[in-house]
Formats: C-alpha cells, sequence, structure tokens
C-alpha cells in the first residue's frame, strides 16, 4: 500500500505521518493478526497462563533475587562509596538555568 492509498484509506492528511507509520510498521507481517512485538504488555497474573504453579514461584523467586541484588547494590553503595542514587523529578533538567539579563 502506497502512502497516497494510506492517507485515502485512513483520512489523514499529513504525509510525514503516513511516511512514518509505513516505515515503521511497513515491514511487518499482518497476515498472522497483531505482531508480538507491538503488542500491549498484559498485567503480571495474566503474563503466562500457561505456568504450572511451581513454574511460576520459580519465576517469581528468580524476580526476587534480582530486585534484592539491586537493593544490597544501591545500599553498598550508599554507605561505602557515599554516593547517593536519586531518580530524577520529572520536568527537572539536570542542565543549569542561565539567569535572565
Amino acid at each position: 500500500m502506497t502512502y497516497k492509498q494510506a492517507q485515502q484509506r485512513y483520512g489523514i492528511q499529513g504525509r510525514s505521518t503516513v511516511l512514518v507509520w509505513s516505515r515503521k510498521y511497513g515491514r511487518l507481517d499482518w497476515s498472522s493478526g497483531f505482531p508480538d512485538r507491538v503488542k500491549r504488555k498484559l498485567p503480571v497474573a495474566h503474563t503466562n497462563p500457561s505456568l504450572t504453579s511451581e513454574q511460576r514461584i520459580k519465576e517469581l523467586e528468580e524476580q526476587l533475587k534480582l530486585v534484592n541484588q539491586k537493593a544490597e547494590f544501591f545500599y553498598v553503595l550508599k554507605n561505602d562509596y557515599g554516593v547517593n542514587m536519586v531518580k530524577k523529578r520529572p520536568g527537572k533538567s539536570s542542565r543549569k538555568v542561565r539567569p535572565q539579563k
């Protein structure tokens, strides 16, 4: 489908929007339905219903181990090296703002 056909079919006026979409999604195989890499993420409870309870427990234990390792890493960083890792708040820039003249 050309970008002109896509514009007419979906009623999109902007050329660049259609071009960007066709470049991004144009090579995907749509015959089998919505591609996996574009699907929305499912909630944790519905990630893989085919797992048995033992497999799910093992998966969750592995996730917990990784989270604990990460927490320990930040604890050591703060207490042993004096480095405090804090997330930047949204909307805050890391650059210094020049005073207005």
